[in-house]
């Protein structure tokens, strides 16, 4: 009898995991997003509590990291807010994201920094898309001004961090990410200073961050005397010569976005190539979630959500721009990803991980900080991947 029952239950776990492996991708999105208003609506009333903060991370102790506006995250909090209330209409993630949207609007004066893009572009850019919010482009165009001071014309990009003993003039593949606000500010404005900036900066990033396989180094820094490269870096990977993974999805987003904005085919040509490196790569997990850097030696290294989040959005729009097979295997894989994120090995409980929606992200194993926790750039991009395959036409 007992030999029976456990046969029985044997039977009943496999039907089961099958029944879920089963279920339409559709409706994970539509469950998954269900659950990330009601998460985030908890997230909100918890961050009401911390004037003019925004979240982050989660800290070693297990509490919240909060941040200022200052920091390079705290668009992607009102983003996803803003995410929300497009798939929802629910007005009260409106009246959500429009508050934390507030909070930030003084960075828009900032010339410190390269990320106004995820700073201002990815909250006030959606708020903007999906209302006629007053104000909201005047602020945008203040901070793409902002943003463009950084640029030198002799070496042709966009300083990312200032001048330290490590680096002259150093620039980060995620300076990729932040070009589409500038592509926004040259078509509001019709001044094509933003669009020659951001094309020349597109263009000597693949010159000189990109090797022969297609993986991109982290950081590249210029002689400000010269103007030449003088290093070639990994400031966050494995080392100096490994495809620090995150860094890689930047790349792949954001030439697939510029190809978008210029339909220039080197472009399109270029983030193919970035695409045919990560999916090919051996060291890419059976379930799509890349570990930190694709050159660890280990399986038990850490994997990172945010890294395989921002991959699948970019791996979806790149597949709207090539022959049919090349987006099947494309969607394909986002797909996968997309479900394996929305799995209880990723996705959070409600209530749980200070309300933040993918758990197992790194921010930088090479200074061990932020490893194996939530980042809220994470849930931007695990929502915005969602909302872009909801919108695919097959």
């Amino acid at each position: 009898m007992k030999k029976s029952i456990i046969i029985v239950a044997a039977i009943l776990i496999i039907v089961s995991f099958t029944n879920i492996k089963q279920k339409p991708t559709v409706q994970i999105i539509k469950e998954s997003l269900e659950f990330s208003v009601k998460q985030y609506e908890l997230m909100a009333l918890e961050m009401k509590t911390k004037s003019d903060s925004l979240p982050r991370s989660t800290a070693k102790d297990g509490k919240m990291i909060v941040t200022t506006s200052r920091n390079w995250t705290s668009g992607f909090f009102p983003g996803s807010l803003w995410y929300l209330y497009e798939t929802t209409g629910n007005n009260k993630l409106k009246e959500d994201a429009l508050l934390f949207t507030s909070r930030i609007e003084r960075e828009k004066y900032t010339k410190s920094t390269h990320d106004l893009g995820f700073i201002l572009y990815c909250s006030f850019g959606n708020g903007a898309r999906l209302t006629n919010q007053s104000g909201y482009n005047d602020v945008m165009l203040t901070g793409a001004k902002s943003l463009i001071t950084r640029y030198n014309p002799k070496i042709g990009l966009i300083k990312s961090w200032n001048t330290n003993a490590k680096w002259q003039y150093p620039v980060i593949i995620d300076n990729m990410m932040n070009l589409e606000f500038l592509m926004w500010a040259f078509k509001y404005s019709k001044d094509s200073t933003f669009y020659k900036i951001a094309v020349n900066h597109a263009d000597n990033s693949i010159k000189n961050h990109y090797r022969p396989d297609y993986s991109c180094f982290h950081v590249v820094s210029y002689d400000t005397v010269t103007y030449k490269v003088e290093k070639k870096q990994n400031h966050q990977g494995l080392d100096d010569n490994s495809a620090w993974s995150r860094g890689q999805s930047w790349g792949l987003y954001g030439y697939t976005m510029m190809y978008r904005e210029t339909k220039n085919e080197r472009y399109l040509q270029h983030a193919k190539k970035i695409a045919g490196f990560l999916l090919n790569h051996p060291n890419l997990p059976d379930d799509k979630i890349p570990y930190w850097d694709f050159n660890v030696q280990s399986k038990d290294d850490p994997r990172d959500a945010s890294a395989a989040a921002v991959m699948a959005s970019a791996l979806i729009e790149l597949s709207q721009y090539v022959d049919k097979k090349s987006a099947k295997k494309y969607r394909e894989v986002a797909e996968q990803q997309i479900r394996v994120l929305s799995s209880p090995a990723y996705l959070a409980e409600l209530g749980q991980n200070n309300y933040f929606l993918l758990k197992h992200c790194v921010g930088s194993k090479a200074h061990n900080s932020e490893v194996d926790v939530p980042l809220i750039y994470g849930d931007y991009y695990y929502l915005e991947a969602m909302l872009r395959f909801q919108k695919l036409k097959n």
